[in-house]
């Protein structure tokens, strides 16, 4: 018998405005999640493609994640403004600022804590984690400074499981991570796949969509596109850096 086809998913474009995703607000915490994350669930909003977290979060001075465990998980953390220091069972220590890519694969089991490494300063930051295309690997961390490939302009991996120059590896080989500090006007081509998952991190832009429609962004707002083609994507008359996974 021969095998069941893997079924094409049917093209679609679905913008998520910023102020529509759940939030979370502590005293030191404020985080805002794309999809569902801790007590915020939703079984119609659990992932997309093999995204399963984008949190936008502002942590406090002084404050952060204290240590906690994580397993089986490709961990990618952007940090957009301020600090962030990381601890982890396997001896890593460092801290992440703009511009520099982090990974941690999680793997087999680790733990580890994120606490802003200012004592006045808030950090802002985006953590996404996507799932591995292999279980159980020895866990290991990488980050990499891309601050000069994302000058030139464009669109830059910065987080690939396809052997991507210059980026962090992530144990994932249908997924990429582009971002782009984009000047305003600049146009860009979101990359054809399966499932597309464009954040506005900072700055608005417009987005091209079905008949010559363009779509208006701004900060912290995202498109989950299914089986839509490559788009075209232009900065707003600030710029804007946009996160784009692209996965299976």
């Amino acid at each position: 018998m021969a095998p069941t086809p893997t079924p094409t998913p049917t093209e679609f474009i679905d913008v998520r405005r910023a102020g529509d995703r759940a939030h979370t607000h502590l005293d030191w915490l404020d985080s805002r999640h794309s999809f569902s994350f801790g007590n915020h669930y939703d079984p119609d909003n659990t992932h997309h493609g093999l995204l399963l977290v984008s949190n936008d979060d502002v942590v406090r001075a002084g404050a952060g994640f204290g240590t906690h465990p994580h397993a089986d998980m490709e961990i990618v953390t952007w940090v957009l403004e301020g600090e962030l220091e990381h601890r982890d069972s396997i001896g890593t220590a460092g801290i992440i600022s703009p511009g520099l890519a982090q990974r941690m694969s999680a793997g087999s089991g680790i733990r580890h804590s994120e606490m802003n490494a200012s004592a006045s300063a808030d950090v802002h930051l985006v953590q996404m984690w996507v799932r591995p295309d292999t279980q159980g690997i020895e866990p290991s961390y990488e980050q990499r400074d891309v601050t000069g490939a994302l000058g030139a302009g464009g669109l830059v991996a910065v987080a690939s499981g396809r052997d991507h120059d210059g980026a962090v590896t992530i144990h994932q080989r249908d997924a990429v991570l582009w971002v782009g500090r984009l000047r305003p006007g600049e146009t860009v081509t979101v990359p054809d796949a399966p499932h597309v998952h464009v954040f506005i991190a900072v700055g608005t832009a417009e987005l091209g969509t079905e008949g010559g429609g363009r779509a208006a962004l701004a900060t912290g707002d995202a498109v989950r596109l299914t089986a839509a083609g490559a788009r075209s994507f232009t900065a707003g008359p600030d710029g804007a850096e946009p996160l784009i996974w692209e996965t299976n």
